[in-house]
């Protein structure tokens, strides 16, 4: 789509209000709001706005910011009223000199995406971001949530009000342009699983977004809170965000993943990849599982992977390999289980596809795959002989690695590597020093 286009479809959805959105460096989207009336001139000049208050943006006293608009990412919000229709793009920005912003998470990912289409490839990703539905209103007064339902995983009931809701959420999200392909109850009490078909990284990354501001706002018109916590609630599994990958010849479409000749039908670039990824998992973790509560998630009994390696089926594995149908050499791919949903979708896949060509421009091998052995019953010496590694256990253990790793430095800049790493550290000091319940509950008498 382009300018006249976008124009075009403005006009003809009643639009009467545009939300020009991107993020900051955290991963929170913003938006500047405007009447239609000004879309032809923002189209032609940008819109202006004051970058000094963003999270990892400029500073001060070099603030101003213009936001440069993607047609392609229109779609109209379908709960806004019909009296004031209000749409949504996604933008790009740049720098008053006219140069792309080193702080826009987007303009990374558009950064290393352009690079490896130099190669003729592309970069695909299926995400698998859950979310729980929790009842009233959750974020004041120290109230602990509660779970809307009492589902588990698969569950079905006509009269759970739980289906109604996420037919609501699929409903939107199709009429935003999401290709909805599923959407089930998962494992925990209140928690839930909407998947859409992969796409490119840039687009996946765009439709992470919308699925969550998404699942939000129609949550909150039935009277529930929707989260994309990684772990909300002790005791019960957390929600991740699985990430599907393969690699694409963009002139013939063809899955670069694939290789009928291989046991596991993974090319020699396949296994680069997948080597790459393990070598930078404890740097990735920084980013892909980027909070406090991230490590609340990866610890073993709750089917989130702690220890890295890779498999075929086997769920306890930092990367699985889905099984093979014959056919459907499309649909070969690496998946990777330990990003969250409250990573910055931009700066993850950045960071994993940076990791991933680590691997593939040094020709790495993987370990030998750990199929049938799960990895939570075995002890730390087993796993030492075996050669498995574990993830780190905080975000300051996390925060090291990725301190130090200079391939994921470079594909985000040393800008936005700054201000990323800063933002990060502000949130693990401000962790550290807070008294928490549970410090009061198990101290205030007994010490």
């Amino acid at each position: 789509m382009d300018s006249k286009d976008l124009l075009k479809r403005v006009k003809e959805d009643n639009v009467k209000f545009l939300s020009l959105q991107f993020t900051d460096v955290l991963g929170a989207v913003k938006s500047v709001d405007m009447p239609i009336r000004h879309l032809e001139d923002v189209l032609k000049d940008g819109a202006w706005f004051d970058g000094s208050s963003v999270e990892g943006f400029a500073r001060i006293q070099e603030s101003d910011m213009r936001l440069k608009v993607d047609p392609d990412t229109y779609v109209v919000l379908p709960w806004s009223s019909p009296d004031s229709r209000r749409a949504r793009v996604f933008c790009d920005i740049y720098t008053p000199a006219g140069e792309p912003f080193e702080g826009d998470p987007r303009g990374a990912l558009k950064r290393i995406l352009a690079k490896i289409a130099e190669r003729g490839w592309k970069f695909n990703i299926g995400p698998e971001p859950e979310f729980f539905l929790f009842k009233g209103d959750v974020t004041t007064n120290g109230v602990h949530p509660v779970p809307h339902d009492l589902g588990g995983y698969f569950d079905f009931s006509s009269f759970d009000e739980a289906v109604v809701v996420r037919t609501a959420l699929m409903d939107a999200l199709d009429q935003m342009g999401l290709d909805v392909e599923v959407g089930h109850h998962e494992v925990a009490l209140g928690q839930h699983e909407i998947d859409f078909r992969f796409a490119d990284a840039l687009k996946a990354a765009d439709n992470v977004l919308t699925l969550k501001y998404t699942v939000k706002a129609i949550a909150a018109q039935h009277g529930l809170v929707a989260s994309f916590m990684p772990k909300p609630v002790h005791g019960i599994n957390g929600s991740g965000m699985h990430c599907h990958q393969s690699l694409f010849d963009t002139k013939t479409g063809n899955n670069l993943f694939f290789d009928a000749k291989d046991e596991a039908k993974l090319s020699p670039l396949a296994y680069s990849f997948i080597a790459g990824q393990l070598e930078h998992a404890r740097a990735l973790a920084g980013v892909v599982a980027p909070t406090v509560n991230s490590y609340k998630r990866l610890v073993p009994g709750y089917e989130a992977p702690v220890y890295i390696g890779w498999a075929q089926q086997n769920r306890s594995a930092l990367i699985r390999i889905p099984r093979y149908t014959e056919g459907r050499d499309k649909a070969v791919r690496a998946e990777l289980r330990f990003p969250d949903p409250s990573s910055n979708p931009y700066l993850a896949f950045t960071a994993m596809l940076a990791a991933a060509l680590d691997g593939v421009d040094k020709k790495m091998t993987p370990p030998k795959a750990l199929n049938n052995i799960n990895l939570y019953h075995l002890n730390k010496e087993e796993r030492t002989k075996m050669g498995v590694s574990e993830l780190p256990g905080s975000l300051a253990e996390s925060l090291a690695e990725l301190e130090k790793n200079e391939v994921i430095k470079s594909a985000f800049g040393s800008y936005l590597f700054d201000a990323y790493m800063r933002a990060k550290l502000e949130e693990w000091d401000d962790f550290r020093l807070r008294v928490t319940d549970y410090e009061i509950n198990r101290y205030l008498e007994t010490a």
